[in-house]
């Protein structure tokens, strides 16, 4: 056997990367898997196709509360989906058996990518309990930054990546619009140095048309001091 066949039959290789993306594993089955991926160019790989996956979906369909046991469901079905994939023919006749091939793990790759798929779809687009989440695709003016609103339950919560950080002695300021000016509110924030931030706006929505962030002196200001960075239109 070759180093690289070797490779292909490591431990946390083999269908580890789904459930990892979709924070199905335990807290030591991910700490294992987060060590492997140091070492293993092909999980890698497949996280990060995963990842895109993963932040695609919600984008692509209105979110809904999943009911309760539901991931723990999905999950136990890919896993047994992917045991079956990779489980043995019954063997025929004594044959000497077949030398392995490295193109064998990107099948493996793809069946978790569909698995992750499906179960992504299923808990995103399950029917809850009681009431669902609303998610708005706001207006972003920064390049390659985006942000979206999320109402659930009389409250509101906005989600940003890519957003470029202050300037010294400066904050972002969230501001909600009905009908007539923008009204201040007490949320003032920074971004993290990969630009993201979540925000709860206070008081939530109801009545509220647009829900604005602008950039601020730091302490915030009573009007709005520069054009809307982030503009998400509630009704």
């Amino acid at each position: 056997m070759s180093g690289e066949d070797r490779h292909f039959d490591a431990g946390p290789c083999g269908g580890n990367a789904a459930p990892y993306v979709l924070g199905a594993l335990s807290d030591e089955e991910s700490e294992a898997f987060r060590r492997h991926l140091d070492s293993c160019a092909i999980c890698r790989e497949e996280v990060s196709a995963l990842r895109v996956v993963a932040a695609a979906l919600p984008a692509a369909a209105p979110q809904l509360t999943a009911p309760s046991g539901l991931k723990r469901r999905v999950m136990s079905a890919v896993y047994e989906d992917e045991r079956s994939v990779a489980a043995p023919a019954p063997r025929r006749a004594a044959r000497r058996p077949a030398p392995r091939r490295p193109w064998l793990r990107p099948a493996f790759a793809g069946v978790a990518l569909a698995a992750a798929v499906i179960a992504l779809a299923v808990i995103a687009l399950a029917p809850g309990g009681g009431g669902g989440v609303r998610v708005i695709r706001a207006q972003v003016l920064a390049p390659r930054a985006s942000a979206q609103l999320r109402l659930s339950g009389g409250h509101a919560e906005l989600s940003i990546a890519g957003l470029p950080q202050t300037a010294p002695g400066r904050v972002y300021e969230v501001w909600v619009k009905g009908a007539g000016q923008p009204r201040p509110t007490d949320a003032l924030f920074t971004v993290t140095s990969g630009g993201e931030a979540t925000v709860e706006i206070p008081g939530g929505v109801s009545g509220v048309r647009e829900v604005m962030v602008t950039s601020e002196p730091r302490g915030g200001s009573r009007l709005p001091t520069t054009k809307p960075v982030i503009v998400a239109r509630v009704s």
